[in-house]
């Protein structure tokens, strides 16, 4: 049997993961906002054939990495709009809340999207409160771990059955009855939850994915069981391959045991490459870039981390306090915690010291590999081949010149592996994943309480 092609993505930031990437550019002020920017960006991911470009977003005001480097300042929804008239195949992944607001104003906004993409279009949900997202929303407590899940999949619920309201056919359009809409052909929703209430049927018809791609992302049991029932797709944070085989596996038995084709939810963890043409070089590429940091600043988020004085961090050759940081454990808040014990889990697995793990692309959290494009290629089909990923959402160190790498030089080792495709498949976001057509003719609207948790826990 032939092997499965991989799946790649593309996470768009203005000027790159890397942190001082923006540091490297002529024109640095304009970045969160130069639309021919982010328009590159875009047309290099498709010119290197990657399934879909993805924009992460805060749903709030500005966060703390605003004052230190390029923000994401542009609403994801109307960037990947624009981005749809200047590409005609990749994805087009919008990050909005499952929290705030309602959740027709979400489903207007993605299957317009998908409209005006001719059927590229994804919705990746998000359940992240931090105080900019409260404030800005005049929330004045958020909600705790279980209330959030209830909450959002209330909201999940009553987005795709929106999208299911107006199914094909609906349009009738007959000319001698003066019907343009036909109301017995609808599939009007009656929602009552907890938290959000919703009647009716969406302005917008069904769309050429019959829905939208549902990608989600988190590594709580929580989150795994909610993006195991909704999502198509699966985005997260594994450092550590061991650990990713375990997540694959756990994620794709909970999709069975939801009734579905665990063929049909993609895994694809993100991914920092930084590439040149020996390793050597691809070395020294990362150095210049970390030498632009501001090493102080980086140590405190490390202490922050870790739970630790910054003055136990002082001397960068030295060993990681694992000790102090593993007594100190119960300080570092609930959402941060899977995030640090990947990355403690990716030192011990590489004997790193203080330094290696400090320009570990800690703030981004994904694991990095520092080689050739060759090599590169060689370690993602083995994560895949092991069964740890589907594919993987890339995070370019500076964009899109990094981007350019990808295309020039990794997608074509790819295809000689015949690992990769030589052109796109199809129209559709979902003919390009592999993912079959969404008809909703085949499911009754899902109204069921919530048990992601209870599941979860059995599981």
């Amino acid at each position: 049997m032939s092997k499965p092609h991989i799946r790649l993505g593309v996470n768009v930031l203005a000027s790159g993961r890397h942190d001082a990437a923006w540091k490297t550019f002529d024109d640095k002020a304009a970045l969160s906002t130069d639309i021919d920017h982010f328009v590159a960006i875009a047309k290099a991911a498709e010119r290197g054939l990657l399934d879909a470009i993805f924009l992460a977003d805060n749903p709030g005001g500005l966060v703390s990495e605003s004052y230190t480097r390029p923000w994401r300042a542009l609403d994801p929804a109307v960037l990947v709009s624009h981005l749809s008239a200047h590409t005609r195949h990749i994805g087009l992944v919008c990050t909005t809340t499952s929290l705030f607001g309602h959740p027709y104003t979400i489903a207007r906004q993605i299957a317009s999207i998908d409209h005006v993409s001719r059927g590229r279009a994804a919705w990746n949900v998000i359940t992240s409160q931090n105080p900019p997202a409260l404030h800005a929303y005049g929330v004045d407590k958020g909600w705790d771990q279980a209330e959030r899940y209830e909450r959002a999949e209330e909201f999940v619920q009553i987005v795709t059955q929106f999208w299911d309201s107006v199914p094909e056919g609906s349009v009738a359009a007959d000319v001698e009855r003066t019907v343009y809409l036909d109301p017995s052909r609808l599939r009007k929703l009656d929602y009552e939850g907890r938290h959000f209430r919703a009647r009716g049927a969406s302005s917008v018809p069904e769309t050429p994915q019959g829905r939208p791609v549902i990608f989600q992302a988190g590594q709580s049991a929580d989150s795994r069981a909610f993006g195991a029932r909704y999502a198509d797709a699966l985005f997260t944070g594994q450092r550590v391959l061991d650990g990713a085989r375990s997540f694959y596996s756990e994620v794709k038995g909970l999709a069975t045991r939801y009734g579905r084709n665990p063929d049909h939810l993609l895994v694809m963890p993100g991914l920092f490459p930084i590439l040149a043409s020996t390793d050597e070089e691809a070395q020294r590429h990362k150095r210049r870039l970390d030498d632009l940091l501001d090493s102080v600043a980086l140590r405190e988020e490390l202490a922050r981390h870790l739970a630790v004085d910054a003055a136990l961090l002082a001397d960068l050759d030295a060993p990681i306090p694992y000790r102090e940081t593993e007594a100190n454990e119960h300080l570092v808040p609930t959402a941060s915690r899977w995030h640090r014990k990947e990355m403690l889990k990716e030192a011990k697995a590489n004997g790193w010291n203080i330094r290696a793990l400090l320009f570990s692309n800690i703030t981004g959290g994904h694991r990095i590999f520092v080689g050739t494009p060759e090599g590169f290629a060689d370690d993602m089909l083995h994560w895949v081949d092991t069964k740890g990923a589907d594919g993987f959402n890339l995070n370019i160190d500076v964009q899109p010149t990094g981007l350019d790498l990808i295309a020039d030089e990794v997608i074509p080792v790819l295809q000689r592996r015949g690992r990769f495709r030589t052109a796109y498949e199809g129209q559709t976001l979902r003919d390009n994943l592999g993912l079959p057509r969404f008809e909703a003719a085949n499911v009754s609207p899902d109204t069921t309480p919530y048990f992601a948790r209870e599941l979860a826990g059995a599981a």
